[in-house]
């Protein structure tokens, strides 16, 4: 799998934050992934494998949960069968109830197709995980934290923030 080795990187990440949060003055309890693009995918990988830890544990980090408590995805990437407008099967088998709360943002003008984000808000909410979606017309590919004039998705950091409130991750 292409997206193997970032997988494991974002699950010892995810530990070794959360081993450290009493030190970083964090709570353990709300820490998260953010991801765009193939970004975007790994932490969605991430989250949908909860602990389901993709190597052998290395250390006493490893006893520390790797499932992250939140994913924010845009414009991800890699979970759609190419050609078909469906997930792929290694991506619906990891959608489970126990997923973490995920909010998602994809512009339609997009090369990478916003199926990717649609498909698999779909399939979380049939299983009852929280799921905000926000989609625009335009938009393009990359437009990451920066401000356009004329480029609503580019606002996309101002309902996120509201999504994590309400969700109480932030205050």
């Amino acid at each position: 799998q292409r997206w193997h080795a970032a997988v494991q990187d974002a699950q010892r990440a995810m530990s070794l934050v959360r081993s450290k949060a009493a030190e970083w003055k964090l709570d353990p309890k709300r820490i998260g992934l953010l991801g765009f693009s193939a970004g975007g995918q790994v932490a969605g990988l991430t989250a949908l494998l909860g602990n389901d830890r993709q190597y052998e544990p290395i250390d006493e980090t490893d006893k520390t949960s790797c499932r992250p408590d939140f994913a924010v995805l845009i414009y991800p990437g890699g979970f759609e069968e190419k050609g078909q407008p469906r997930l792929r099967d290694d991506v619906v088998a990891k959608v489970t109830k126990d997923a973490p709360p995920m909010f998602f943002v994809h512009a339609f003008d997009d090369g990478v197709t916003a199926l990717n984000t649609l498909l698999l808000a779909a399939e979380l909410k049939k299983v009852g995980v929280s799921t905000e979606v926000h989609t625009y017309a335009t938009g393009g590919h990359g437009y990451g934290l920066r401000h356009v004039d004329g480029q609503p998705v580019t606002d996309w950091p101002q309902p996120c923030t509201a999504w994590m409130k309400t969700l109480r991750l932030i205050k």
